[in-house]
Order: structure tokens, then sequence, then C-alpha cells
């Protein structure tokens, strides 16, 4: 009984990696959207393991209430579909600062804030160096949330990055 059990966790574990492919070591480009108005991200992602990553965005957000500068960084899993197309998913946080001045008198001017992360998404890597992806972040805030109207947002966003 103990064999059987030592060769399902086996071939479990090695399942994982079957097919896997490798990512890029760096890749720099665009993030584009947000769940209630426009952002970009400037977007940079950088190899650390051979299917783990670290993203780091730096952005604006424009809605109708608020604008927003934001830093997030979020540890990506990367695992392959098939062929040149992946999902992934990861976890992060980063901070920012906001500015209410559309909101009518009653609110507050603005400030700082600091936010919990998730990311899930799929990404297709071309022939050539590019990297398209389309991924869903929630983002919770944590501290300096008090004018928002909540503190959960769903950020939606495709990207488009030149991979080296």
């Amino acid at each position: 009984m103990k064999i059987v059990k030592f060769i399902t966790l086996l071939t479990f574990f090695a399942t994982l990696t079957v097919g896997a492919q490798e990512i890029a070591n760096h890749a720099l480009g665009l993030r584009l959207g947000d769940s209630d108005g426009f952002g970009a991200e400037i977007s940079y992602q950088k190899s650390l393991f051979r299917y783990n990553r670290l993203e780091v965005d730096l952005g604006w957000r424009d809605s109708r209430n608020y604008d927003a500068f934001k830093l997030a960084g979020i540890y990506q899993w990367i695992h392959t579909i098939e062929g040149d197309f992946n999902w992934y998913y990861g976890v992060g946080g980063g901070l920012g600062s906001v500015d209410f001045t559309r909101i009518p008198n009653n609110t507050p001017d603005g400030g700082l804030f600091i936010f919990a992360a998730g990311d899930i998404g799929i990404e297709y890597n071309f022939d050539i160096p590019l990297l398209l992806s389309l991924d869903f972040r929630p983002e919770i805030g944590l501290v300096g949330y008090d004018g928002f109207s909540n503190n959960f947002d769903f950020d939606i966003a495709l990207g488009i990055r030149y991979q080296f």
C-alpha cells in the first residue's frame, strides 16, 4: 500500500512539470484597463525560477470620482495550457496615491493607500518576442481607503509586452 501511495505522488508531481514552457528572462510593456474607468501601467516582468516570475507595474488610474497612481508587485506561477498558450496566477500588493478632487464636498482630498492583490490570467507567447495577456486582479484596500465607496476593486487588463 505504501508503494502505491509513493508511485501515485511521484506521478502527480511529474505531471506538474511535463510540457511546461520556459518563460522569458525579461518582459517590458503596457498593461491597459481597469474595472471602473481607464488605467495604464508600465509593466515589467522578471523570471525568478523556471516557471515563476515577478511582475512590477507602475501606473495611473482614472475614474469619474478620482485619479490615482499605483505601484504593484505580483509573484506569479506560470502553467502551460497548450503550445505557446499559458495561464498564470499570483499574489502580491502595492501602494499608491489617490486624488478625490472630482467628488463634491464632504470627502477627503486623497492620500496614500496600501492594498493586497491576487492575479489570474491567460497569455499567448508569439514566435516573435511579443507576449499578449488578459488578466483579472482583485485588490483589497488595507490602509488609507477612507474616501473610496468600497475598498475592493476588480482590475481587468490587457497586457502587451516585449520579451528579451
